[in-house]
């Protein structure tokens, strides 16, 4: 690991101030993910800011009906909450799917959304990652490729979003806020996160300099009709092969508002509008549930040892769409 400096920050306006344009200084919370890139020399920042003492720990209500998460609100805190548990029970699923207890006690909801990708090759120094070292190349492209992407892809970079918590933030549409000496703004879910394209590099659209200080939830949470499906190697802390955040609302037995988001399977978390619009206004049937699938799956690309995650996406989509079906009739 470099030496790096050292700060802590007790206030928000402190905090930004203390992070420079560029790639110098990074602010840390849990330091679930940070503090491994840094041990595997992946990571190399000259001065930390350590973010833990302020005053974003809160879950409280918005008057438009939703909650605003504070952006240090621990995974667990977050999933245990009584208000998430009750309201919005697709997030506390994806939750509890991902890492373990011990790791959830630390990682923060904010520090979640910045989790870098599991790449291989880009925790391998010794290998080209683009993401790593732009324009030196993707190995994984022609390597082992089990747990890449099969969408959005890019002949730069074909490595995944890890998160769980962010596949259900996608369904659920929420909205990141964020910070900076410039002032303050807000970033939709679906527009906080990047496609690799030709800058993998670039895993978000937050600027260097911007704190995340919440993220907010809608009113609507799904409450009856809601799955979070995720397929990994082994059932206690693996990050998922394929993952399926499934919620819509059931009126008369048509589907309406329809939300699906996959993880594991591209850059980011992968949303479609074309099979949502399919299950909309239609019987939540296996016939309907097949054809969301096919639309979902109709452009993705393998690469080898990760074609199997074509099907596999489809079946996913099939049976998370089926217990989420089931989920509101007990």
């Amino acid at each position: 690991m470099n030496p790096f400096s050292y700060t802590r920050a007790e206030a928000v306006d402190t905090a930004v101030s203390e992070i420079k344009t560029g790639e110098a200084a990074k602010f840390i919370a849990g330091g679930t993910n940070l503090l491994d890139l840094m041990k595997e020399n992946v990571m190399r920042p000259q001065h930390l800011v350590d973010i833990t003492h302020l005053p974003l720990t809160t879950i409280e209500e918005t008057e438009s009906g939703g909650l605003m998460l504070g952006a240090l609100v621990t995974n667990a805190d977050t999933a245990y909450n009584e208000l998430i548990d009750k309201r919005y029970p697709l997030l506390a699923k994806a939750i509890l799917a991902g890492a373990s207890p011990q790791l959830r006690n630390m990682a923060t909801d904010g520090g979640n959304l910045m989790q870098r990708t599991r790449c291989y090759y880009f925790y391998d120094t010794a290998t080209p990652c683009n993401k790593r070292e732009p324009g030196s190349g993707c190995s994984a492209i022609n390597g082992f490729n089990r747990i890449h992407a099969i969408l959005g892809t890019s002949e730069h970079c074909i490595a995944t979003h890890p998160s769980d918590m962010c596949v259900a933030l996608a369904a659920l549409e929420a909205i990141v806020h964020v910070t900076s000496e410039r002032g303050s703004r807000t970033i939709p879910f679906a527009d906080f996160h990047r496609l690799p394209g030709d800058t993998p590099h670039l895993d978000n659209t937050l600027e260097p300099d911007e704190l995340i200080t919440a993220i907010e939830l809608p009113a609507k949470g799904f409450t009856e009709h809601n799955n979070y499906l995720k397929i990994r190697d082994r059932t206690s802390y693996a990050f998922a092969l394929v993952s399926v955040a499934a919620a819509f609302d059931l009126e008369e037995g048509v589907i309406q508002n329809a939300r699906l988001a996959l993880g594991g399977v591209a850059h980011k978390p992968w949303r479609s509008s074309e099979a949502e619009a399919l299950l909309n206004g239609n019987s939540p049937t296996e016939e309907t549930f097949r054809k969301a699938a096919e639309a979902v799956v109709r452009d993705a690309k393998g690469f080898g040892s990760n074609t199997f995650k074509i099907e596999m996406a489809k079946r996913a989509i099939v049976r998370a769409l089926t217990q989420a079906t089931e989920s509101g009739q007990k």
